[in-house]
């Protein structure tokens, strides 16, 4: 198991917060989220999935993640 923080930019109310936990949580391997306005802590199988594919989940749901 692995752990990430990633830091997103433009996310601003609960709707953001929503759908970047929406965008994680279907990825296979992942295991938990804590999604808040700004970042996103995941718990993920990195046997199963990667950061650059969690990181690329967020930004195909209208967000950059800077870190």
């Amino acid at each position: 198991m692995a752990e990430i923080t990633l830091k997103i930019e433009g996310m601003s109310c609960g709707h953001c917060v929503s759908s970047v936990k929406k965008a994680i949580d279907g990825i296979v391997g992942v295991t938990s989220s804590d999604v808040s306005v700004g970042s996103a802590t995941v718990v993920y199988d990195d046997s199963k999935t990667s950061r650059d594919e969690i990181a690329g989940a967020v930004q195909a749901a209208g967000y950059k993640v800077v870190g």
